[in-house]
């Protein structure tokens, strides 16, 4: 089993930045992907992007590629999110995952708690 817990959330203006963080515990080198997701109120879980941890393959979401950047740090077992040019839309709860390598959230067994994001105009 993995233990995942994210971290630098908070909020901030339109065009800013912010930096999430996910820190992996356990069995970790079971992990083949990691993963970010988010969910706004009211609407499903959307897959932002993801990592392959050996070869750091990177894809993203269309609504996030150019303004965000997935990367890991292997000995630390922690993941990134580097969000810049943040738009109110992305305003969300931010959670990181493994168990799967694609961006559907029904293939993933591990979450972590979720960080929040706000981004206002």
């Amino acid at each position: 089993q993995v233990q995942l817990v994210e971290s630098g959330g908070g909020s901030v203006q339109a065009g800013g930045s912010l930096r999430l963080s996910c820190t992996a515990s356990g069995n970790t080198a079971s992990i083949y992907c990691m993963a970010w997701f988010r969910q706004a109120p009211g609407k499903e879980r959307e897959g932002v992007a993801l990592i392959y941890k050996i070869s750091r393959t990177t894809y993203y979401a269309n609504s996030v590629k150019g303004r965000f950047t997935i990367s890991q740090d292997n000995p630390k077992n922690t993941l990134y999110l580097q969000m810049n040019s943040l738009k109110p839309e992305d305003t969300a709860m931010y959670y990181c995952a493994t168990g799967g390598c694609e961006m559907t959230p029904e293939l993933y067994n591990n979450w972590g708690q979720g960080t929040q994001v706000t981004v206002s105009s």
